[in-house]
């Protein structure tokens, strides 16, 4: 598990989900090309939430692989391998990352675009 608590609410009009209440946290959206892929990739230093907000494709945590469509949520521990592939119409993912971020701390194993 991420060290992401993710607390919801219920309220009259419906309900909200708070990601991070006063940690160090990175928030970004990742938006990949139809049928192009991450990196199989490790992090020593943060650990990562991602939802789908657009798009379908695949993520593969640790050995386990499984179809991701919108609304899914997946969690990255500190140092598991992971990667994300999109599908024919691409892929768009909110990611939270949580602990010290850096482009610098991704450790690839394998890549098709010759970064390793």
């Amino acid at each position: 598990m991420s060290n992401l608590d993710i607390y919801q609410e219920e309220r009259p009009w419906g309900h909200f989900r708070r990601f991070t209440d006063n940690v160090s946290s990175t928030v970004k959206i990742i938006s990949l090309k139809p049928d192009a892929e991450l990196s199989l990739q490790s992090h020593q230093k943060r650990s990562e939430f991602w939802r789908v907000l657009a798009g379908s494709g695949f993520v593969q945590v640790g050995e386990g692989e499984r179809p991701l469509s919108v609304g899914d949520e997946v969690e990255i521990p500190l140092g598991a391998k992971h990667q994300l592939s999109a599908g024919p119409d691409g892929l768009e993912v909110l990611e939270i990352s949580l602990g010290e971020f850096a482009e610098e701390d991704i450790v690839r194993y394998k890549d098709k675009y010759g970064r390793i």
